[in-house]
Formats: structure tokens, C-alpha cells, sequence
């Protein structure tokens, strides 16, 4: 496979991780990266679908084709595994794609997205191939316990929408540094990017964690987290604004974008070197809100915690993280892994089943306990 010799027992696996205006492939031999490529596509070339479904073809074949340009062997491959879509609700895991899942992909069962397209794309290049296809730990991992569905808001019922990829993997690395297998720890894990979602991980499952999409938790580069609700439906109800703008205050130009006018780290970490005092704050107070957030789920386990994990790409900053661990660090050992590698997770995910450490788990069987019922 383009210069590499496949050893004995040796995996090679492709990796499909589908965003809004690209597509990131990667070829694995093990743990080992053997070739990775983002695919990027012009707005005009996009603006032809109606919808993110619609693209399928158009993105199977340039996945094809770079594949083929890199003089990559498909026939050497053991599987393909995609990025995780909007799905039921389901606990953590590998799951091998079926036609349910590739039915609720299509449908976007619980919302449109381009990583909707991951599994859609590994069963299809995986059954020319005649070879097996996953997803791993998508976005609607569920394993909260009732008790944390809880809202106090008896309309609603709190929802697990979370980094659970990133975040898993993180977690199974940092077990493994430890010693432990990732079901014998409990571990809060802090995913800080984009969104910020912080989870509670009891003995491998995720018991509690904010939504990061549009529901609670700390701010984020372009999220506005936990709002003031009363102040909230004043706004909704003024007549000033229609729903989608409400949306988009709060999902997209929240956090440091509404404050600050811009969603990246870098440049307000250089605004506060030419002495922007307001920048200054802003930027510790989303290092409070996370620090507060940390602290919260520290009451999951009762104080008892075996580390704390702050990664994804916020946790590039030094000065930043040290915000938040001067604020946390008298619970557990807080442990940093910056960045977040999708591809590489989708990989561990797969291998574990293939090595027969795991079974693939079949959807749509659904973890989520049984709902409370409003007397």
C-alpha cells in the first residue's frame, strides 16, 4: 500500500471524519498513521445540494479519488470507520453500521450535519471492499443516569450532547498513563474548543455531562452556555427578534465572538498582550465558568475523583490553563492533553474490535433508563 508492506496481523483501517466544507481522511496501519489529507471543497461546489445528504457521491468519489492519487491499495484495508452523525440517543462505543443507522443518517434523525455523512460514506466505500464499517462515540452518547436528566423544569428533560469522542479517547490514554483500564476510574474530562462540554466519567460510562450545543455549561469561543433565563424569554418575547436570531446569539455568536468579535484563542490572547483589560476579563471569566463547571461535577463522585483532563484546543494555552487549574487543582490531578485527534480516536475505536478486546454494538439499542413521569 503505497510503499508500506502489511506485516502479519497488521490493521489498516480508513478513517472518514466529514465536516461542513471539507472531509478528512486518514489510512492507518495500527496505531500508525500511514497517510491523512483534508479534502476541502469550494462554497460554489457545495452550493449545487440542497442538502448535506445530497453531497454522498460527490464526497465519495473525491475520497476515491485522493486515495488512488496517493497510489493507496483499498484491497489492503481491514475496515472503514466515519465520523458518528445525529443519531438515537446510545451509550458509548463501536458500532458496525447497519441499515437502521443508515436509515436515521439519511433521515438526520436528530438534525442535519455533515458528520451525518461518516457512516453513510464508511458502509458504502466498506461494502464495495467487502469489509466491515463503523462509527465511534458520536455526539449523542447517552449514559446519564436519571437522576442527572433532572432540569427542574418539568417540560424539559436535560440532554447528552457532548465531545464524546475526543472525549473517550482521551480518557481510555490517560487511563492507560495511569495504569488503570478506563472502567476502573472516575475521571471528570473537560473538552474545550468550539463548544465546552465537561463530563463526569464513572467507571467508563459518562453519568453527567452539559450540553454543549445550545443548552448549559460554561461559555464558549462562540457559545453563550448557561443564560439568565428569565432575562432570556424577556428577550425572546420583545418582539425585537425573530427565533433564528435568538438561536444565533446563542449558538454560533455567543461567548467570546459576542463580547469579543472574534471566536479565535490566539487573537485574544494577543489582544490581552497590548493590554486590553476588558479582553482580560472576558477570557477569565470563561476560564471561571469552566473551573466552576469542573467543580460541579466534582460532586458526581462525592469529592472522589482520580484525575481531571483538560483537552482540545483551548488547552493549548498555557496561561489559560493555568487559570483553570489554579482553581481545580485541590480536587485531583488535573492532566492536559491538548488538541483533539478525531481521525486517531475513530481508529482506537475500530482496532479495539477488531482485536476482539470489544464487540461491535448493534444499533439503535438504547441505554437511555426509563423516563420520569410528570404525576
Amino acid at each position: 500500500m503505497g510503499g508500506f508492506t502489511l506485516q502479519q496481523n497488521e490493521y489498516r483501517i480508513l478513517a472518514i471524519n466529514p465536516g461542513s466544507t471539507s472531509t478528512k481522511i486518514a489510512v492507518y496501519s495500527d496505531e500508525q498513521p500511514v497517510f491523512e489529507k483534508t479534502i476541502r471543497y469550494d462554497a460554489s461546489e457545495l452550493a449545487g445540494f440542497k442538502t448535506i445528504i445530497d453531497q454522498y457521491q460527490m464526497r465519495k468519489t473525491s475520497i476515491l479519488k485522493t486515495l488512488d492519487e496517493e497510489g493507496l491499495n483499498l484491497s489492503h484495508l481491514s475496515a472503514v470507520v466515519g465520523r458518528g452523525g445525529l443519531l438515537r440517543p446510545i451509550e458509548g462505543g463501536t458500532y458496525a453500521v447497519n441499515d437502521k443507522m443508515l436509515e436515521d443518517l439519511r433521515a438526520g434523525y436528530s438534525g442535519e450535519h455533515a458528520s451525518n455523512l461518516g457512516g453513510i460514506l464508511a458502509f458504502e466505500i466498506g461494502e464495495q471492499l467487502n469489509i466491515p464499517s463503523f462509527i465511534v462515540d458520536p455526539v449523542v452518547v447517552d449514559e446519564m443516569e436519571p437522576i442527572a436528566r433532572i432540569s427542574g423544569f418539568p417540560d424539559i428533560e436535560r440532554k447528552s450532547i457532548f465531545h464524546a469522542l475526543n472525549q473517550k479517547a482521551v480518557a481510555r490514554r490517560v487511563s492507560k498513563q495511569l495504569g488503570k483500564d478506563y472502567s476502573e476510574l472516575d475521571l471528570i474530562v473537560a473538552h474545550m474548543g468550539g463548544g465546552i462540554t465537561v463530563g463526569a466519567h464513572r467507571k467508563g460510562r459518562v453519568v453527567d455531562v452539559n450540553n454543549g450545543l445550545h443548552g448549559e455549561g460554561p461559555f464558549s469561543p462562540e457559545r453563550a452556555g448557561t443564560i439568565p433565563v428569565g432575562d432570556l424569554i424577556s428577550m425572546c418575547f420583545s418582539g425585537e427578534y425573530y427565533r433564528d436570531e435568538m438561536m444565533k446569539k446563542a449558538v454560533g455568536q455567543g461567548g467570546l465572538v459576542g463580547y469579543l468579535n472574534t471566536n479565535d484563542a490566539v487573537k485574544v490572547e494577543e489582544m490581552i498582550e497590548k493590554g486590553d483589560e476588558y479582553a482580560v476579563l472576558i477570557y477569565d471569566a470563561m476560564a471561571y465558568q469552566i473551573a466552576k463547571e469542573i467543580g460541579a461535577a466534582s460532586t458526581v463522585f462525592k469529592g472522589k475523583v482520580d484525575a481531571i483532563i483538560l483537552t482540545g484546543g483551548l488547552a493549548y494555552g498555557k496561561d489559560f490553563v493555568k487559570s483553570i487549574i489554579e482553581r481545580i487543582d485541590w480536587i485531583a490531578d488535573v492532566i492536559v492533553v491538548p488538541g483533539e485527534d478525531e481521525l486517531r480516536a475513530l481508529v482506537e475505536g475500530t482496532l479495539r474490535v477488531l482485536r476482539g478486546e470489544e464487540q461491535a454494538k448493534v444499533y439503535p439499542a438504547s441505554p437511555k433508563p426509563a423516563q420520569m413521569v410528570k404525576q
